[in-house]
């Protein structure tokens, strides 16, 4: 590639027309010099041609994506992916790697999030020439493009608003075990919850339309008692429907489940797929929740996919009133960084985008809340636990009981194990955790 082709892929951001823009990051390690990989990367993406014959044209100063940025250039020992690199001709030694940030005209696919994912992680940038590794590490937007887009119908406020929660985070279950019980039993748990103070009972990834737990069942069952441990408690509770189905179900299950008395629903929403959560929006009634499928598989390899915040940020924008993520917890693979910066990508200024609720997930219980409440700086989470509710010595309502305990002693600031000698499921909850 001569250097006048290289140059039609590399501008000054400040020479752009920010409105007509998205900016998009990616770390990339190479077998070429990184402004020819960086080029390779536009070309790839936006204007990649064979020239017809006879004719002149350059579609780069109008739908090119430009390089505007090549940051932290450097050569490193040997490639993140040997075996990648050596299946491209690697033949030992060290490698190029670098960040870069392009500017990517969105006029080239619209305000789709099918054709953005197509241009930002498909076959031009994960078959770039040379790349042997690349990561797609955050995404920013204009005003202009975000305009398109509903975003969380209740966000975290309509979320408080709903319940009833204030000046605390937000306690949620998750129903065990994952692919459900028969429904006469899944809804007894759940209502034990409810009476001990959880405020939503939900399904979990596995348990959606199952022959063995029918939702027009199960969500009838739970919404009669989701309503009688209202009327008991005199507080209001939510049961969290999933209705992960084939897009073509997806407006049938959501009614049904609403009619019955779910009153949110959840989609796992990669394997779903955003668009069709887009059109959903649209037609909700109810807070809409993400559940975490798929993000392992494309999220967790540090040199390689797509960082978990960047589809936080695609969520909010298809309409999730509350999205799971990873936590802290060892078994979810997610570092610290990670996890604050998933959380900030659901809460932090994103247009006239309502916040959306983040939950980050992993074996929690009681003695989670600390840890959680100092980390993120905030009491605008959810907590998730699942066993620490549900298989509490003293069954879902002493877990739910526990969990507000675990609250009530961050916020007099009494070491949990300490508060937990005047509170009981708090002392069993501790004692369950360590085996005792």
């Amino acid at each position: 590639m001569n250097k006048t082709d290289m140059q039609g892929f590399f501008a000054d951001l400040s020479t752009l027309d920010k409105e007509k823009y998205i900016l998009v990051d990616y770390y990339f390690e190479s077998l070429a010099e990184p402004y020819e990989t960086a080029t390779h990367l536009c070309e790839e993406m936006s204007t990649i041609q064979w020239h017809r014959v006879g004719i002149e044209e350059d579609f780069r100063p109008e739908f090119g994506a430009k390089a505007v940025a090549l940051t932290n250039v450097r050569k490193i020992d040997q490639p993140s992916s040997p075996f990648l690199a050596r299946h491209m001709g690697w033949k030992g030694g060290s490698v190029h790697a670098c960040e870069v940030k392009i500017a990517y005209p969105y006029m080239n696919f619209g305000t789709d999030i099918p054709n953005l994912l197509t241009a930002f992680c498909g076959e031009g940038v994960m078959h770039a020439p040379s790349i042997c590794a690349i990561r797609w590490l955050d995404i920013q937007f204009p005003e202009s493009f975000l305009n398109a887009f509903q975003g969380p119908q209740f966000g975290v406020q309509g979320l408080r608003e709903l319940l009833d929660v204030y000046e605390r985070p937000f306690f949620f279950g998750v129903i065990k075990p994952n692919i459900g019980l028969q429904p006469k039993d899944y809804a007894q748990i759940a209502y034990e919850a409810w009476l001990g103070g959880l405020d939503v009972a939900m399904d979990d990834e596995l348990v959606a339309d199952a022959y063995w737990s029918r939702l027009e069942e199960r969500s009838m069952l739970l919404g009669e008692l989701r309503r009688k441990a209202e009327a008991q408690t005199g507080k209001k509770k939510m049961f969290q429907a999933n209705i992960t189905a084939e897009v073509d179900r997806l407006a049938e299950l959501h009614d049904l489940a609403v009619a019955n008395g779910a009153n949110a629903v959840m989609l796992n929403s990669m394997t779903t797929g955003l668009s069709a959560v887009r059109v959903l929006r649209k037609r909700a009634t109810v807070p809409l929740v993400s559940h975490f499928d798929l993000y392992g598989a494309m999220t967790q390899i540090p040199f390689h996919g797509v960082r978990e915040k960047v589809f936080i940020k695609l969520q909010r924008m298809a309409g999730f009133d509350a999205i799971l993520f990873s936590g802290f917890d060892a078994r979810m693979k997610s570092s610290r960084e990670d996890v604050l910066e998933n959380t900030k990508a659901c809460l932090e200024p994103l247009g006239n985008l309502k916040p959306a609720l983040p939950i980050p997930a992993g074996s929690q219980w009681a003695g989670s809340l600390p840890e959680l409440y100092q980390a993120l700086g905030t009491i605008d989470f959810a907590i998730v636990p699942g066993r620490g509710v549900f298989e509490h010595p003293q069954g879902p309502e002493g877990g739910a009981r526990s969990l507000h305990q675990g609250w009530e002693a961050v916020m007099q600031r009494v070491p949990l194990e300490q508060y937990a000698l005047s509170h009981e499921e708090l002392r069993l909850a501790i004692a369950a955790r360590k085996g005792g």
